[in-house]
């Protein structure tokens, strides 16, 4: 037994789940992992995030405040924060995305997701938690990623002048919601991390996941990461309604600013995004992201036709031609 495994059978026999069975669940894209433990308590699912590339500590800051907002984040029945190790709540195995992938009704699951985001906005308190400010400086370091990880993975690094004029052109483009209202933002608020919870109605059906990265930001940006999926094509309807029903939400916003600010943010989550991915293939190991990669420009190229964006596509347009928008070869072959 690894001294990893000592230190998790320990902190389950203190939890009362020694006795549980374990079986391990697909990983994502971080270095954390997940058991599904059933015994005779029930079930459960472990977190093991090891330290101290991983840390469980903002897990557990953003589930209490998430709760206590009134929303379903799942509980957290044991803890050990310095071990990386968590015991929490177990929400099955009803992910949106399995249940579109079943023939469930895409209108209604988009729907209460854009219920969830119109509440979580309307409420002041959101924000009341000491977590990170989405500023143009985090803003910043998420668009060089793919300066710093796609362009070299395709033979085309940038000079040093080059990559800060890109900068240049976000922090232009940023100016679009620099002075509208902050509130929580979840950062990976997609199908995949939404669970549609049995014997819950209203908002409280809607099961939250992988929320630890959240920030206070623009508002627009939860809404961009569920409707711009990196993984899946939602449909243009779906898109469409969906906007609508959230700016309807809220009839007194200037629209045409919003629209403008939730065009950046797409961009730069989608160019952030292409930057990821090649880092995953290169940096750790995971190439199968790459496979998104295609699916991604096309939301990244979408976003760049808005007015707001016309330097960074400018940019894009120099130093990135369409041809030259792929997959990196030199990733698809490692």
């Amino acid at each position: 037994m690894t001294e990893r495994e000592t230190t998790i059978a320990a902190f389950l026999a203190n939890a009362g789940w020694s006795d549980a069975q374990r079986r391990r669940l697909a990983g994502d894209a971080s270095f954390r992992r997940y058991e599904r433990l059933q015994g005779p308590r029930g079930r459960a699912m472990l977190m093991d995030a090891p330290p101290p590339r991983e840390d469980v500590r903002p897990f557990v800051k953003i589930a209490e405040h998430l709760r206590t907002l009134g929303y379903s984040a799942p509980a957290i029945l044991a803890r050990d924060l310095d071990a990386g190790l968590l015991l929490l709540e177990d929400f099955g195995d009803d992910t949106f995305t399995r249940l579109l992938a079943g023939g469930a009704s895409e209108e209604e699951l988009y729907r209460l997701a854009v219920d969830l985001l119109v509440d979580l906005h309307r409420q002041p308190q959101a924000a009341a938690i000491d977590a990170p400010p989405y500023d143009e400086e985090r803003l910043l370091a998420e668009a060089a990623l793919l300066t710093d990880w796609y362009l070299p993975a395709i033979d085309r690094p940038v000079s040093p002048a080059a990559r800060e004029a890109y900068l240049s052109t976000w922090r232009q483009a940023f100016g679009v919601f620099r002075d509208q209202p902050a509130t929580l933002v979840l950062r990976d608020y997609h199908v995949d991390n939404l669970m549609r919870l049995p014997g819950r109605s209203g908002l409280a059906a809607c099961g939250l996941l992988d929320f630890q990265d959240a920030v206070i930001g623009p508002a627009a940006y939860d809404l961009v990461s569920l409707l711009e999926d990196a993984r899946r094509d939602v449909s243009p309807t779906i898109i469409t309604h969906m906007t609508k029903h959230y700016l309807d939400a809220f009839p007194s916003i200037d629209r045409e600013r919003f629209l403008a600010g939730y065009a950046v943010l797409g961009a730069q989550r989608n160019a952030k995004i292409v930057g990821i991915f090649t880092r995953l293939m290169a940096r750790d190991g995971k190439p199968h992201y790459l496979g998104h990669i295609p699916r991604v420009w096309r939301l990244l190229d979408g976003d760049l036709r808005h007015p707001a964006l016309s330097e960074v596509r400018r940019w894009f347009d120099a130093h990135i031609p369409a041809e030259q928008r792929s997959v990196p070869v030199a990733a698809v072959s490692a």
